[in-house]
Parts: C-alpha cells; sequence; structure tokens
C-alpha cells in the first residue's frame, strides 16, 4: 500500500458548502492534532513561534492551526534537536495543527545568494557557511519536526520571469516533486504539492495538470505575492484554483490583505498565510472594520475608544486607543504584544464571518459590505 493511502488514514478534506453565488468553499481539514474550519487564515511564526504571542493567547482566540519555516528551523536549533525534544509540537508546547514550508521560499528571498542546480539550492546561512537544501533533505527535516502538513520543495519563480526560465524551473520543480514523495514516510503527515507558472496560463495550466496528477492530499498556489501586483494575483488565482482539484484543501501562499483573502476566497482558495497581521501590528498597524488604524498617530492621544468598538478580543474588550498609543510611544512591549493580538483576533473573526456567509450563500453580499465599509475608512 501506498504512503498516500495510510495518510487518508489520518488526514481528510470534507467539503460541506460552495456558495451558489460564486466559487467560495466551506469545508474542514481533519488532521492527528485536531480539526481546521475552512476559509482558514494561518498566522505565521516562523521560528516555531508566534512573535509577540505565547501559544496560550492562540488558543484562547481558538487559533486552529500555524505555519512555521523548515529553513530557519534547519539553522537553528536545527531539527535533529527538535526531533529529540518530541518534535516541533512538544517543542513549543503547541498541539494543534502545524504547516511547515518547505525552504522554497528561501529560493526567491535569497535570490542574489543561492545557487540553484537539479540537485537542490545552496544558500548561505547566517555566519556565511554554504548549506544545501535538496526534496530529500527538506521532507527529512519537515519530519524531523513532525509538522501535521508538509510543503514540497520547490522553486518560487521570480516576478517577472521570461517564459522560457519558467518553463524550465517548473519541469525541475515536478522532479522535485518527485523526490519528495519518495523521501515522504510518515503517513501522518500530509505531503502537499506547490503550482508554479508565473503569469503564465499555459504554465500555470501545466503545472495544474503535472502536480494534481500525483494523489497528494492537498495542493497550494505558489509564486504569487512576488511583486506582481493585486491584478496578475487575482488573475493567477481566478485561473488556478477552480481547475484544482475539488475533494482536496487548495492553499494560496503568502497572501494576507483582506482585499486579497476575499478575492482568494471567492475562487474557491480554502487556505492562506501572511506575515502582514503580525508584521505590521509590531509597527502599530491595527487591522478594523474601517481599515487600518496607525495608532501611532498623534489623532489618539485622546482617544478613549477602543481600537475596533464591536470587537470582542481581549485588547477591545480591556483598553483604549489612547493607551495602545501610550504604549507604543514609550517603546512598551506590550504594546506589540496588543497591538498583534487584536490583528491575529481580527483576520481569525474576518475568515469565521466568511464561512458563516459562505454557508448562507451570502458571501458576495459579505464581501461588498465588508470591502465598503473597509475601504471607506481607508
Amino acid at each position: 500500500m501506498s504512503i498516500t493511502n495510510d495518510v487518508k488514514e489520518n488526514f481528510k478534506f470534507k467539503l460541506i458548502h460552495v456558495d451558489k453565488n460564486c466559487g467560495a468553499r466551506a469545508g474542514e481539514i481533519i488532521t492527528p492534532h485536531g480539526v481546521i474550519k475552512t476559509p482558514v487564515f494561518m498566522p505565521v511564526g516562523t521560528h516555531g513561534a508566534m512573535k509577540a504571542l505565547q501559544p496560550s493567547v492562540l488558543k484562547d482566540m481558538d487559533i486552529e492551526i500555524l505555519l512555521s519555516n523548515t529553513y530557519h528551523l534547519h539553522l537553528t536549533p536545527g531539527s535533529e534537536l527538535i526531533k529529540k525534544a518530541g518534535g516541533l509540537h512538544k517543542y513549543m508546547a503547541w498541539d494543534r495543527p502545524i504547516l511547515t514550508d518547505s525552504g522554497g521560499f528561501q529560493v526567491f528571498s535569497l535570490h542574489k545568494k543561492r545557487s540553484i542546480t537539479e540537485e537542490g539550492a545552496e544558500f548561505p546561512d547566517k555566519d556565511g557557511k554554504k548549506i544545501m537544501l535538496t526534496p530529500e533533505k527538506s521532507i527529512e527535516i519537515q519530519q524531523n519536526l513532525g509538522s501535521d502538513i508538509m510543503m514540497a520543495f520547490d522553486e518560487c519563480i521570480p516576478h517577472p520571469a521570461e517564459m522560457d526560465y519558467v518553463t524550465k524551473s517548473c519541469e525541475r520543480t515536478h522532479r522535485w516533486l518527485d523526490r519528495c514523495i519518495n523521501a515522504w514516510t510518515n503517513p501522518k503527515q500530509a505531503l502537499f504539492g506547490i503550482i508554479q507558472g508565473s503569469v503564465y496560463d499555459e504554465s500555470r495550466l501545466k503545472c495544474i495538470e503535472e502536480v494534481c496528477s500525483r494523489d497528494l492530499p492537498g495542493y497550494a498556489i505558489g509564486g504569487v505575492s512576488v511583486g506582481e501586483g493585486p491584478e496578475l494575483m487575482e488573475k493567477i488565482v481566478s485561473f488556478t484554483a477552480p481547475k484544482m482539484p475539488k475533494d482536496k484543501p487548495r492553499y494560496v501562499m503568502g497572501v494576507g490583505t483582506p482585499e486579497d483573502l476575499f478575492m482568494i476566497w471567492e475562487n474557491g482558495v480554502d487556505m492562506s498565510d501572511c506575515i502582514i497581521p503580525t508584521k505590521y501590528g509590531r509597527g502599530g498597524t491595527l487591522y478594523t472594520n474601517r481599515g487600518k488604524l496607525r495608532i501611532k498617530h498623534k489623532n489618539y492621544r485622546r482617544d478613549f475608544f477602543p481600537i475596533e468598538p464591536n470587537c470582542n478580543c481581549y485588547v477591545c474588550q480591556n483598553f483604549t486607543r489612547s493607551y495602545v498609543k501610550h504604549l507604543f510611544d514609550s517603546n512598551e512591549i506590550l504594546g506589540q504584544i496588543l497591538a498583534t493580538n487584536h490583528n491575529i483576533a481580527f483576520y481569525k473573526n474576518l475568515a469565521e464571518k466568511a464561512r458563516e456567509a459562505i454557508l448562507e450563500d451570502r458571501f458576495l453580499e459579505f464581501k461588498k459590505e465588508f470591502l465598503t465599509g473597509y475601504r471607506k475608512g481607508n
């Protein structure tokens, strides 16, 4: 029996409802560490930690899944050490699902310092020492970490890219996918394939056919949010997502503004992740239904309203805009903690409301209502 058959005993996807007016979907992903209701936004804990938030706080918010990064955890503390500690769940005191990126994004983000061959990608570590990340090594690291969802090792194609380069890169990514599958041995971990192809419909279609011909537990759209702009991103997602298997989770990697989330959800995407809510929160930008609120602005010095008047998160139930501004002005770390807390709660609430709207066949109505207020506020 192949490992994909064994994995089906541990990892399942239930498509519960598709909005009758568009492609938006509500479902459930069942993993060994819990159920994930979709659509879901996954907060990013790159180093096995959510910046400025304890795991217990995330549990209190009922966050169902976190994302961590293979490449960074490989550099420190090392996947072998984490394996000896009992795996990443135990190491970071998080007993809910974890998704690990493969390290493939570093092929893109470190493009001036890396070299790519058929064998894999070579990077410098923080001390300048060269390390080689191959498909087999990526899977080995992720299996040491024990994540519920592993991502196949691929090349995240930069934008812009010539068609000839895209074709060769995609062909290599497909060969790397087969090597990932051959290295995958733990049936309690699901492996997702990644669809590349840049902005070219022909390349995207070929990648859909190639990647989805492997019977994997889920599939992702990669190579977006790499500088192509919102119009091209929507073109890629609207072309690709509806052609992906209906009975498997669909994931768009690295997408995270509220406007982008509504776009991908409308096109039938189930999962997404991004550092935006946490990174922007630490910088003093908070998300509300009336747009982004930049808490450092002088206007909030005497503002005794909560960040979001109708928000039930811990921050909005207990603190004022004036107080949070004071914390940032005083360089108190609690300001970053509270801002991050609110932003994660805002994103969680947005996905929950979207799911509710999908189940009631009113997603497009909800999208219009939200974006009208959000853009007006901005």
